[in-house]
C-alpha cells in the first residue's frame, strides 16, 4: 500500500490544492493532507479552521485525511507511515524550492520518495496570499475556492479588519501596488 503525506500550511484551503488533493488521491491509496500547526508567518486562520476547512473541501475523496503536524515534514511522513511526500508546483521557482527540500528530505530519510505535481494550468498563478489579498480588498475570487472557504474569508474580513489590514502591510499590495 502506497501512502501519500501532502503537507502544507492550507491558509485557506484553495482549488489548487484540491486540485492537488484530488490528483495524488488518484494515484496513491491512502492520502493524509497535513496541514503544519506553527508555520513561521502570519496566518488568517488558526489550525483549527484551517482543519475544518480542508476536511469539508475534500470530503468526497474518501481516501484523504486531514491531520494537524508539527516539527519536521519528514518526520510527519514517519509517523503516519507514508512513503510519499507529495507537493504541488506552480512554476520554476516552485521546483527549485521543492527539489532542495527534497534533497534534504532524502538525506534525512531515503525510504520516502518525493511526487511533485504539476498544478492545472487554471490555478498556476494561485496562492493562498493571492486568494487573501484579493479577498481583502472585496475582488472578484468565487473560481479560486470552494463556497465554504469563500464565506469564511468574508467572514473573517467583516469581522477582523485588522486581518485585512494585516495581510495589506505584509504584502505591500503587489497586486495593486506595482514598483
Amino acid at each position: 500500500m502506497t501512502k501519500a503525506l501532502y503537507p502544507g500550511t492550507f491558509d485557506p484551503i484553495h482549488n489548487g490544492h484540491i486540485d492537488i488533493a484530488s490528483r495524488a488521491s488518484a494515484m496513491f491509496d491512502e492520502v493524509v493532507l497535513a496541514i503544519y500547526d506553527a508555520p513561521p508567518k502570519k496566518l488568517l486562520f488558526n489550525t483549527e479552521e484551517r482543519l475544518n476547512l480542508a476536511r469539508r473541501a475534500l470530503a468526497n475523496l474518501p481516501n484523504v485525511s486531514v491531520v494537524r503536524y508539527g516539527g519536521l515534514t519528514i518526520a510527519c511522513a514517519r509517523e503516519v507511515g507514508a512513503n510519499v511526500i507529495v507537493r504541488g508546483l506552480r512554476n520554476v521557482a516552485d521546483f527549485e524550492f521543492e527539489q532542495q527540500i527534497g534533497w534534504v528530505n532524502r538525506e534525512m530519510a531515503p525510504d520516502v520518495e518525493l511526487c511533485c505535481l504539476f498544478c492545472n494550468d487554471s490555478y498556476a498563478f494561485l496562492s493562498a496570499t493571492i486568494l487573501k489579498e484579493v479577498a481583502s480588498l472585496d475582488g472578484e475570487y468565487t473560481r479560486w475556492a470552494p463556497e465554504h472557504v469563500r464565506r469564511a474569508l468574508r467572514e473573517k474580513y467583516a469581522h477582523d479588519g485588522e486581518a485585512a489590514t494585516s495581510i495589506m502591510s505584509k504584502s505591500q499590495s503587489k497586486l495593486t501596488h506595482r514598483g
